[in-house]
Protein backbone atom coordinates (compact mmCIF):
# COMPACT_ATOMS: atom_id res chain seq x y z
CA UNK A 1 0.00 0.00 0.00
CA UNK A 2 1.21 3.39 -0.31
CA UNK A 3 -0.15 6.78 0.65
CA UNK A 4 0.61 10.65 -0.03
CA UNK A 5 -0.05 13.60 2.02
CA UNK A 6 0.41 17.33 2.79
CA UNK A 7 1.74 18.95 5.77
CA UNK A 8 1.90 22.51 5.66
CA UNK A 9 2.46 22.65 1.95
CA UNK A 10 5.22 19.46 2.30
CA UNK A 11 4.33 16.70 0.47
CA UNK A 12 4.94 13.19 2.15
CA UNK A 13 4.94 9.62 0.77
CA UNK A 14 4.27 6.74 2.49
CA UNK A 15 5.11 3.06 0.83
CA UNK A 16 4.11 -0.38 3.34
CA UNK A 17 5.80 -3.84 2.56
CA UNK A 18 4.15 -6.86 2.39
CA UNK A 19 7.61 -8.36 3.99
CA UNK A 20 7.62 -9.03 7.40
CA UNK A 21 10.47 -7.34 9.37
CA UNK A 22 11.37 -7.72 12.90
CA UNK A 23 11.71 -3.69 13.29
CA UNK A 24 9.30 -0.79 13.85
CA UNK A 25 9.58 2.89 13.45
CA UNK A 26 12.49 4.04 15.19
CA UNK A 27 13.73 7.77 15.80
CA UNK A 28 16.95 7.21 13.90
CA UNK A 29 14.38 8.60 10.81
CA UNK A 30 12.39 11.68 12.25
CA UNK A 31 10.09 13.96 10.56
CA UNK A 32 12.00 17.41 11.08
CA UNK A 33 9.42 20.15 11.26
CA UNK A 34 10.14 24.16 11.36
CA UNK A 35 7.15 25.58 9.79
CA UNK A 36 5.91 26.41 13.46
CA UNK A 37 5.36 30.29 13.54
CA UNK A 38 4.07 30.86 17.23
CA UNK A 39 5.32 28.97 20.97
CA UNK A 40 1.28 28.45 20.71
CA UNK A 41 1.55 26.43 17.47
CA UNK A 42 4.60 24.81 18.14
CA UNK A 43 3.24 23.68 22.03
CA UNK A 44 -0.43 22.72 20.63
CA UNK A 45 1.43 20.14 17.76
CA UNK A 46 3.47 18.64 20.43
CA UNK A 47 0.91 18.01 22.38
CA UNK A 48 -1.06 16.65 20.01
CA UNK A 49 1.33 14.17 18.77
CA UNK A 50 2.87 13.50 22.37
CA UNK A 51 -1.02 11.99 22.85
CA UNK A 52 -0.24 7.90 23.35
CA UNK A 53 2.90 8.36 22.00
CA UNK A 54 6.93 9.03 24.18
CA UNK A 55 8.70 12.11 24.55
CA UNK A 56 11.86 11.94 23.96
CA UNK A 57 12.88 15.51 24.36
CA UNK A 58 10.24 17.92 25.99
CA UNK A 59 9.62 21.03 24.30
CA UNK A 60 12.08 23.59 25.81
CA UNK A 61 15.13 25.68 25.22
CA UNK A 62 17.89 23.08 25.19
CA UNK A 63 20.51 25.65 23.91
CA UNK A 64 20.59 25.11 20.24
CA UNK A 65 17.22 27.15 19.60
CA UNK A 66 14.50 28.90 21.21
CA UNK A 67 11.95 26.08 21.42
CA UNK A 68 12.53 21.91 20.69
CA UNK A 69 10.95 19.09 21.28
CA UNK A 70 11.64 15.44 20.11
CA UNK A 71 8.99 12.72 20.45
CA UNK A 72 7.21 9.67 18.95
CA UNK A 73 3.67 9.92 18.35
CA UNK A 74 1.46 6.97 18.95
CA UNK A 75 2.07 5.45 16.11
CA UNK A 76 5.81 5.09 17.07
CA UNK A 77 6.54 7.75 14.00
CA UNK A 78 9.45 9.95 15.19
CA UNK A 79 8.84 14.07 15.36
CA UNK A 80 11.58 16.73 16.31
CA UNK A 81 9.81 20.12 16.25
CA UNK A 82 11.72 23.43 15.51
CA UNK A 83 10.72 26.82 16.47
CA UNK A 84 13.27 28.90 14.30
CA UNK A 85 11.97 32.03 15.25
Amino acid sequence: MQATFTLKGQEFMCIDSNVKHEFTFTPSFSIYVTTCNTEDEIRNLYQRLNEGGQALMPLGDHGFCKKFGWLNDRFGVSWQLNLLK
